[in-house]
């Protein structure tokens, strides 16, 4: 238990009034009580002297301990509020990124449905389609075949012009491909297809898609197929693989017909694989239309290589006798050093014969 700071002053009353009490008891004595009163009071004033400056400095280190304490918990404060504030900005840092991810996916999404409309209204008008539909056919034929295997818009002698004429040899000739695909029929058969309760108008939609491609049939038969200037057939190129699939699930008759008629239907995927065929067919022909120049092409590489051989022949032979000129020369040159150390040392003894080896 802490003691209490006021007990000095306290026993310092206790013993004033003891002291008055004890005066007061002795009353001939005057001048010893005033000197003890006066003694008393000068010690009562330095006590209390003693006890003033004791409250300032307990209240000068009270008022430390207590800024000592604030100034703690203003740094802990000040620290929390830095810590909070720095993870605030860092939240807010990551939610912003994220708002922006955001935006830039929202912009890419409304781009791809800018560019899904884009498509639609391409393929929902007829002449535009038709450019779509040439397009691909460009792409595809400009990755598969030679350039001068291919002629473009190519007119006929009926005045019909093919969106691309490949130029195949003999007896097949020219093959005209057709692009414009009639997609308004397939686009309303579809259409109504997702549509509950519409079965009238379904069946309505498939006998007009049945009837575009029965006229498309016959229109590419009577202005492709020319005996003695294009093949015996034509191509009608559709756009997209899912008519294609369509055709060939829902209307195989469609397709029969068709390939009666000599024309034969390709999607994109098809397509490269017959063009592919048809690369191949072409190399062919050209190896055989060049057949007697690869033919003379190759006496000229025999007789070169006849040049060659017996050229390498006569280098072997010189080199054959240049290494014998070699290995005599060689021997000579021993021979003149043997000659020379004899003629160092004075080594004349003997009559005079020839060194070995000559």
């Amino acid at each position: 238990m802490a003691a209490n700071p006021d007990w000095p002053f306290y026993a310092a009353i206790g013993g004033l009034v003891a002291l008055v009490l004890w005066l007061l008891a002795r009353p001939n004595r005057t001048a010893d009580r005033l000197s003890v009163l006066a003694e008393t009071q000068t010690r009562m004033t330095a006590h209390l002297t003693y006890l003033a400056d004791a409250q300032t400095a307990s209240e000068r280190r009270m008022a430390e301990a207590l800024e000592r304490r604030l100034g703690a918990v203003g740094h802990g404060l000040s620290t929390a509020l830095a810590e909070g504030a720095e993870t605030t900005a860092a939240t807010l840092g990551a939610l912003q990124e994220r708002l922006n991810t955001i935006d830039r996916a929202q912009d890419k999404m409304a781009a791809l449905s800018g560019d899904l409309l884009s498509l639609q209204d391409i393929l929902a008008n007829k002449q535009a389609s038709g450019d779509f539909g040439e397009i691909q056919l460009y792409e595809i034929l400009r990755g598969a075949l030679p350039g001068d295997a291919i002629r473009w818009q190519a007119t006929l002698s009926t005045g019909v012009r093919a969106d691309a004429l490949l130029m195949l040899p003999e007896p097949q000739g020219p093959l005209a491909i057709d692009a414009k695909f009639p997609l308004e029929p397939y686009e309303a058969m579809v259409s109504l297809g997702r549509a509950p309760g519409k079965s009238k108008e379904r069946a309505d939609a498939e006998r007009k898609f049945r009837a575009a491609i029965k006229t498309h049939i016959k229109a590419i038969s009577e202005k492709y197929i020319l005996p003695g200037e294009t093949a015996p057939g034509a191509l009608m190129f559709l756009p997209a693989e899912a008519i294609y699939a369509e055709l060939h699930a829902r209307f195989p008759d469609l397709v029969r017909e068709a390939f009666g008629a000599n024309v034969w239907i390709v999607s994109p995927t098809t397509a490269m694989a017959t063009l592919t065929t048809l690369a191949a067919v072409l190399r062919d022909a050209r190896v055989q239309a060049h057949a007697q120049d690869i033919r003379r092409e190759i006496g000229l590489l025999g007789l070169e290589i006849e040049r060659i051989a017996a050229r390498t022949e006569g280098l072997e032979k010189h080199l054959l006798k240049a290494t014998e000129e070699a290995a005599a020369l060689s021997r000579a040159s021993a021979r003149a050093k043997k000659r020379g150390i004899r003629l160092d040392t004075l080594d004349f003894d003997g009559p005079p014969q020839a060194l070995a080896g000559e």
